[in-house]
């Protein structure tokens, strides 16, 4: 903190704490001002899958349980970017957290990719399986 807002002054002295925040006064114009909160910066990564996943069709709380980021954060995201889903009535989308070794054992069984879209993502140490299913009527 640098500068007083109201003047641009950098003369300024405590002055209390209010709503556990330090207080000001600046020395120049009298105003008084409390030092702005800084909030928590969510690294890119994570925004990136975030959205990455909003795209697939996962739901603002399935991305939170899966990622570990509040779900307001990922529709604030989703806003703030812009980003707009292709809705397709007729497909859902399905999804795993595997390891390594169960994504290859996974892919060893042809039964499991024949006739369905497939995406795998990673998330840190273990991967997302996105799969494609059609709706049953």
């Amino acid at each position: 903190m640098d500068l007083c807002p109201n003047c641009s002054s950098t003369e300024f002295t405590k002055a209390g704490v209010v709503n556990k925040r330090q207080r000001y006064k600046c020395k120049s114009c009298g105003y008084f001002f409390t030092v702005g909160k800084l909030g928590k910066r969510i690294d890119d990564y994570y925004v990136n899958k975030a959205l990455q996943l909003y795209l697939e069709g996962l739901t603002y709380r399935e991305i939170e349980r899966i990622l570990g980021v509040s779900h307001v954060s990922v529709m604030n995201w989703v806003r703030k970017y812009n980003i707009k889903r292709p809705y397709n009535k007729k497909y859902h989308p399905t999804y795993k957290i595997l390891s390594q070794f169960e994504l290859q054992d996974y892919f060893q069984d042809a039964t499991n990719i024949s006739g369905a879209g497939v995406l795998v993502t990673e998330l840190g140490d273990k991967f997302m399986l996105i799969k494609w299913e059609r709706f049953r009527d």
